[in-house]
């Protein structure tokens, strides 16, 4: 397939923007490059799959696609894949085999029913109350009569099983406070959060709003996720990026780059830390397996297009 870009920004201009779009946010330079889907990263993938069902010749939209990653690893269902974001951080993979769009989700340069089904993967979060009924209502423009939409997101007000997310939270910062690890670019990730919806009954309410209702639901409560990649991972790429800065000339973000580009390498080759990051990712497959219908903060919804948005 040959890939597109289009670089469509609205004319309309936002006085809310993302953070996504400062360079200092990618100065690691994570997204230039597509590692196979590992911990978190597949728990949602596998979950998008789960949900969307993705089959050959399907129209698909990716809102807020990022690095555009996800459709990398979706490729190979044979489905007709697009993604679009306000930030120009692609990946080279996507760049070479992805139909990419820059624009704002808010005003999608696409035309009306252009496709079938429609993902938003850590989106929502982001947006004000306000952008996300203008995000959900042109989503449901470009989708067709019977379109459906994959979210991954939270609400603010969380379950009683959030806990032991806050402890595993508080222990990652005793560990950075005593230099095991560096949250500072989480931190800046999670800078522009806004969180529009109070809860699940209001995620609800704002769905049928804009012309959708909630047909399926599962709960995330990641506390194994959470010690595994707020502590344990973060433990391992602070010693790769200590080692990177003993090489002359290489310190700061340049060892950072250094550090995650091996990593992506050893990945690749499918060797024992490939290996033990898979163990690691079924580990946290277990917070969904065993707490998906305990309802909390984090969730992964499929919502169907009414068509009575008000």
């Amino acid at each position: 397939m040959s890939a597109c870009r289009w670089y469509l920004r609205p004319t309309a201009a936002y006085a809310e923007q993302t953070k996504y779009l400062d360079a200092a946010l990618h100065a690691d330079a994570r997204h230039e490059t597509v590692a196979p889907p590992l911990l978190g990263s597949k728990v949602r993938n596998d979950m998008l799959r789960a949900f969307l069902r993705l089959q050959p010749g399907d129209r698909v939209i990716d809102l807020g696609c990022g690095s555009g990653r996800a459709m990398v690893w979706n490729a190979d269902t044979g489905a007709s894949l697009t993604g679009i974001d306000i930030s120009p951080f692609f990946s080279r993979e996507a760049l070479d085999r992805c139909d990419l769009a820059l624009g704002d989700l808010r005003r999608l340069p696409l035309k009306d029913g252009a496709f079938q089904k429609a993902w938003s993967l850590d989106v929502l979060e982001h947006l004000s109350p306000q952008a996300l009924r203008e995000m959900l209502r042109d989503a449901g423009r470009v989708l067709d009569a019977n379109g459906v939409l994959f979210i991954y997101t939270h609400v603010r007000k969380n379950g009683p099983l959030g806990i032991g997310v806050r402890l595993v939270n508080r222990f990652a910062h005793f560990c950075e406070r005593v230099g095991l690890i560096d949250l500072r670019q989480e931190r800046l990730r999670k800078s522009d959060h806004l969180n529009p919806i109070a809860d699940h009954d209001e995620l609800a309410r704002v769905l049928h709003e804009c012309g959708f209702r909630l047909e399926r639901i599962t709960y995330y409560t990641p506390i194994a996720g959470a010690f595994i990649e707020n502590v344990i991972i973060r433990i391992a790429e602070r010693f790769m990026t200590r080692r990177a800065s003993r090489v002359p000339g290489v310190d700061g973000d340049a060892a950072s780059r250094a550090a995650r580009s091996a990593a992506k390498v050893r990945l690749r080759r499918r060797g024992p830390v490939y290996l033990a990051m898979r163990a690691l990712t079924f580990v946290m497959m277990l917070d969904v397996r065993l707490f998906g219908r305990v309802k909390s903060g984090p969730f992964f919804a499929l919502v169907r297009k009414t068509g009575d948005a008000g």
